[in-house]
């Protein structure tokens, strides 16, 4: 029986700070080994937003170790979906690549209150992704 490639998943956002590594965190922690995920910013900060490491912490999901990196051309080429989160027109576009936006509150400078509700809208759509690429809603729980 051939394997099946993994499906490779880019989220974008400006910072790689909070959107974008909540959406990457969740996917990693649901989806497991059956998906690559990669996470960048158009103008990566140097740290992920203390507040958003708080939110994923208080779902069991621990993104402590995690830094912003910066968005490459290869690394947009090297996925099969790219979701943006704000990041306008600083995505660049190849064909072949289905681009997704979701439409999230920016968490920068948001407290820990303001942060859960963009958490768990981010969780819905990462589930959401997750049963339409590998079909298996059986996900592991978020916490």
């Amino acid at each position: 029986m051939p394997e099946i490639a993994k499906p490779s998943l880019l989220f974008v956002c400006v910072h790689n700070a909070g959107r974008s590594q909540m959406a990457a965190a969740f996917l990693t922690h649901l989806a497991g080994d059956r998906v690559q995920v990669r996470s960048a910013g158009s103008a990566p900060a140097d740290t992920v937003n203390p507040a958003v490491v708080d939110a994923l912490a208080e779902v069991g999901i621990d993104i402590s170790a995690e830094v912003p990196k910066v968005l490459t051309v290869d690394a947009v080429q090297a996925s099969d979906v790219v979701i943006t989160m704000g990041c306008g027109e600083t995505c660049p576009v190849f064909p072949g690549t289905r681009y997704l936006d979701w439409q999230l509150t920016d968490p920068a400078g948001q407290d820990i209150d303001a942060i859960r509700p963009i958490r768990d809208e981010i969780e819905q759509y990462v589930r959401g992704l997750i049963s339409e690429l590998i079909g298996d809603v059986t996900v592991r729980s978020a916490g």
